[in-house]
This record gives structure tokens, C-alpha cells and sequence, in this order.
């Protein structure tokens, strides 16, 4: 067929089309891969909301689908931002055999003694926390809706990741351990066979005193479980013939590899209720986080910003109009 203007430019659009549509499935595969999942991020901000006080529910009950679907914008800008990644974890075992001892707790200390560019290498998340939790501090103080929603999903969600074990580990996916996979076995697939019989409703939320202190404190209850997480699921694999670990699952428009439902069964009763625990503490957590932000502000009216009804604040909040904002300042 003669090259024409016209062949040419449905040539150039369909192969634009088919490397959008390659990028687009690798973004979500690798998000697959990255945190607790789409499915549980949103259940978990979501139930997080319940937690709060009635001068916030009212607020936070009209706001609840931005909420619910922005609690994984972080995820999503791990591809647009390359500092992204590290805020969801920390490999606390590659500071030595008393990590919780030797790293402190600010982030300028810690940058001092480490540097900032080891602290980005093993991961920050607890220190993403509290940097989030000052950004949500100001947008309340600001009484800036735009803003309390943004840093309340991500804030949720870096509250969420820090309460999965594998987040607090060098060997965060079984690489070291012939395990590789067991991330996404643990953080999704799990919470999306079982999490409709969990429990989800939790207590109030509570004002926390030094949430610098707090956000440590998940890591190092997190960090506790990943002995049991790795442990439980290789004796399970050493019992279990190959053929029965895995199936095949048709997911929207593609067949996948995926732990068989009988071994998720089986590796889901060994760790006893720790998925539907960190889910139910993580939920407690962020609510916790976001009434003592409040707290911290002077308690402004959320009354006054429900005239407002459509709130669009960017999915990504490392974009230019907030580099002020995410400034260094933040980390202190």
C-alpha cells in the first residue's frame, strides 16, 4: 500500500494508541505490585471517615468519594515523580541489628547522620507521614478544602502502607527468601478474597500527642510481623505441590497468574487475623491522624466550607503550584 498522508497518520495514531495502551497496563500491574492495593487503599480510607467526631463527619460523610478514590494518588505518581516511591516504605533492618535505636526520629537528625541520600534509598515513610500530617495541619489552619481533602487521602495512604510488614523490609517482596511475589500475595490478593468477611468498624477516633513518635511506633508493630509473614508462607509452600499454589483468573480483559484460592485459604488461617488487624489499625490510625490535625489547627469550622460542592484538587500534589508547600521546610 503507497505511503499517503493519510496511511501515515493512522500509522502514527495507532501506534501512539498502542504504547498508551502498553504504559497504561504496566502503570496498573506495577501498582498491583507497590502498596496494599487499590481495593483495600480504598476501604480503608473510606471506614476512616466513620472514626471522626461530628464537627468533622459532616465534612469528611460529603467529601467521602474523594476520599475514597483519591487514597491512591500516591501510587499513581510514583510514575510522574521520582522521589514518589520512597515515601511508602522503610527498610528499617538494613540500619543495623537496633534500627529503632540508631535512626532518629527528625528528619534533619537523621539526614545529618545518614544522609538524605541513603534516607531516599531505604525509604521515609515515616517521615512522609509527619510531612504530610504539617501539610494537613496548614491546609486546616488555612480552612482550605481543596487541600484538607488532597493531604487526607495522602496522608491516608502513606498510614496504610506503613502498616504492612513488607513495607518495613530490605526483603519487601521474598527476593532473599525465594519468595518472590509474596507483596502482592500478602497486601492484595488476600484483602480482595477475604476482606467482605472482616470486621471493619473500629472505635473513635483519638488525639494523638506526638505523632512523630506514633508514626514510628507502626513501623517498628509493623516491622515485628515480617518474621511470621515470610515464615508461615514458606513452610506452607514446602507442602504444597506446585501445581496447587497457583491458578489462572481471568482479570478484566486479560488471564493472570495468580496464588490459588485453596493456597490463599490456607496461608490466610496461618497468619490468624494479621491482614484484618492491620487493616482495622490502619483505619483507627488515619482517622486518629486526621482529628488530631484538626486538633492542631484550633479546631476551624468545617461547617463554613459545605456551601462549597465541587472541590478539584490536583491527583498530584508535587506539581509546580505546590512546590512551596512540599518545600524543605516540611521535613522539619
Amino acid at each position: 500500500m503507497p505511503y499517503t498522508f493519510t496511511n501515515l497518520r493512522k500509522k502514527k495514531v495507532f501506534r501512539l494508541l498502542r504504547s498508551l495502551t502498553f504504559i497504561a497496563c504496566l502503570m496498573l500491574c506495577l501498582i498491583g505490585l507497590s502498596s496494599w492495593g487499590f481495593y483495600a487503599h480504598k476501604k480503608i480510607n473510606q471506614l476512616a471517615i466513620f472514626t471522626l467526631p461530628t464537627p468533622m463527619l459532616t465534612f469528611y460523610k460529603k467529601q467521602a468519594e474523594y476520599i475514597t478514590e483519591h487514597a491512591v494518588d500516591p501510587d499513581k505518581r510514583r510514575y510522574v515523580n521520582e522521589q514518589e516511591a520512597a515515601r511508602h516504605f522503610i527498610d528499617i533492618d538494613l540500619y543495623g541489628d537496633d534500627p529503632f535505636a540508631s535512626i532518629p526520629k527528625k528528619w534533619t537528625d537523621a539526614a545529618n547522620k545518614f544522609t538524605e541520600d541513603t534516607l531516599y534509598s531505604h525509604g521515609i515513610v515515616p517521615w512522609q507521614i509527619m510531612r504530610s500530617y504539617r501539610l494537613l495541619v496548614k491546609a486546616f489552619e488555612e480552612s482550605n478544602p481543596a487541600r484538607i481533602l488532597r493531604y487526607s487521602s495522602d496522608l491516608g495512604h502513606y498510614i496504610a502502607d506503613a502498616h504492612v510488614p513488607l513495607h518495613t523490609t530490605h526483603n519487601y517482596n521474598g527476593q532473599f527468601t525465594n519468595q518472590i511475589g509474596i507483596h502482592a500475595f500478602w497486601e492484595s490478593r488476600l484483602p480482595e478474597l477475604f476482606a467482605q468477611d472482616y470486621h471493619l468498624f473500629v472505635g473513635k477516633a483519638a488525639y494523638i500527642e506526638n505523632p512523630q513518635e506514633f508514626a514510628w511506633s507502626i513501623v517498628q508493630e509493623s516491622h515485628q510481623l515480617v518474621d511470621s509473614v515470610l515464615t508461615l508462607e514458606a513452610d506452607l509452600n514446602k507442602v504444597t505441590p506446585g501445581r496447587k499454589k497457583y491458578a489462572y483468573e481471568r482479570k478484566a480483559n486479560t488471564i493472570e497468574k495468580v496464588y490459588s484460592r485453596n493456597y490463599s485459604k490456607q496461608y490466610h488461617k496461618l497468619l490468624r487475623g494479621m491482614v484484618e488487624r492491620q487493616m482495622k489499625k490502619s483505619i483507627l490510625t488515619i482517622g486518629s491522624f486526621w482529628y488530631s490535625a484538626w486538633i492542631d489547627a484550633g479546631q476551624p469550622d468545617l461547617n463554613k466550607l459545605q456551601q462549597e460542592r465541587q472541590f478539584t484538587p490536583s491527583p498530584f500534589p508535587d506539581s509546580l503550584e505546590n512546590k512551596k508547600a512540599m518545600g524543605r521546610e516540611e521535613w522539619k
